[in-house]
């Protein structure tokens, strides 16, 4: 039987950057004076100067490559002004351009007199406009002075090196091993509400007292294997080396001898204490893969605790350290029951790039 020949896709349209474009849309990425839209476009136009297809240039981006083609063909038509949005019609701006920068800069630069950020209604006094103007350009620049993101940088001598081992074991595990996400939740409260819930109800979400009882503590120990997405999970009343010791025990027991152990660990003292080691040298197939400090975003097994937080802890109310015991483990056997496992996109390179961006963003600020 004949095959059908394959039809050619569509070819794509060459784009040319001339040098004083390239500026031009090299600054408007950078969006710090445009809207997020417009820094969206240059970029894009940015990378198909590159000789890249449509869907190359999404990838990279994060839009369709139907998106891409759209503003490329733009683009080659229309230059530059082909990539800004249209005026809408019978509407008319009621702010000039020089007042839409002066509140940018104002937001951007300085502060309110004894604030620590710009309200909507602290800004609009200050620059005589309505809040609701405000509100309007601060969505167009992605500008959210309310919130707040915490980040601490590694301090690592080892960082790039360990960021690609870990990363390298997610993304391309070994032959005949597995690959194991352990780390310790501690000191887990079993907390009892002094007055019952409401439960769910038509027009009514569930409703609790913030008050409570303190009932105790107790300390999860867990693994996560990266590839089944299944847990083992031991729980112990304090967090010392020798309960460590105890846990890899129990991993040891319910992992195949035939197969290697790659257990990535954060750098808790635990975890290279002495008593550790010599289990570790008697135990000649389990493997150590050290995040680098400050990187716990880089044990998979923090994303399960978050899981566990949501769903079993958060809302729960337990009497004693049995009740809250009991819980973590019939969550742990659910969880077993339809395991997910979490799938590890970003490559080494990616991070290590934006980690490099966010350095010079701050060094740059420094300077400033």
């Amino acid at each position: 039987m004949a095959k059908r020949k394959k039809r050619p896709g569509r070819r794509k349209a060459e784009l040319v950057l001339a040098d004083e474009d390239r500026t031009d849309l090299e600054r408007y990425a950078r969006g710090r004076t445009v809207s997020h839209g417009l820094a969206v476009r240059a970029r894009i136009v940015l990378v198909c100067a590159e000789g890249k297809d449509n869907i190359a240039v999404g990838r990279e981006v994060g839009v369709t490559a139907q998106t891409v083609g759209r503003w490329r063909r733009r683009f080659i038509a229309r230059g530059i002004g082909g990539l800004m949005d249209l005026a809408r019609p019978n509407v008319h701006r009621k702010l000039s351009d020089d007042r839409v920068e002066e509140v940018i800069h104002a937001t951007l630069e300085t502060l309110p007199a004894g604030s620590t950020h710009w309200s909507t209604r602290k800004m609009a006094k200050r620059a005589g406009v309505s809040r609701s103007s405000v509100s309007r350009i601060w969505r167009a620049f992605k500008l959210k002075p309310h919130r707040e993101d915490t980040f601490t940088l590694s301090n690592d001598d080892f960082f790039v090196e360990k960021v690609r081992d870990v990363v390298g074991l997610y993304m391309n595990p070994p032959d005949h091993a597995v690959v194991l996400c352990a780390d310790e939740k501690t000191q887990i409260q079993a907390l009892k509400r002094t007055q019952p819930l409401l439960p769910l109800d038509f027009g009514r979400s569930v409703q609790r007292t913030h008050t409570y009882e303190r009932c105790g503590t107790t300390n999860l120990f867990a693994a996560l294997d990266i590839a089944t997405g299944k847990v083992i999970g031991e729980l112990f009343p304090r967090k010392r080396a020798v309960e460590f010791r105890r846990f890899l025990t129990t991993v040891d027991v319910n992992v195949s001898g035939e197969i290697d152990v790659h257990l990535v660990v954060d750098n808790s003292s635990i975890h290279g204490a002495p008593t550790v080691q010599r289990w570790l040298k008697k135990h000649p197939r389990f493997h150590v893969h050290f995040v680098p400090t400050y990187s716990s975003w880089l044990n998979l097994v923090e994303r399960w605790f978050g899981k566990l937080t949501e769903d079993a802890l958060r809302r729960g109310s337990h009497g004693s350290t049995s009740e809250l015991q009991a819980a973590i483990r019939s969550y742990i056997a659910a969880s077993n029951d339809d395991p997910k496992p979490f799938v590890w996109t970003k490559t080494a390179d990616q991070i290590l790039a934006k980690v490099a961006r966010f350095c010079q963003r701050t060094l740059a600020l420094e300077d400033f």
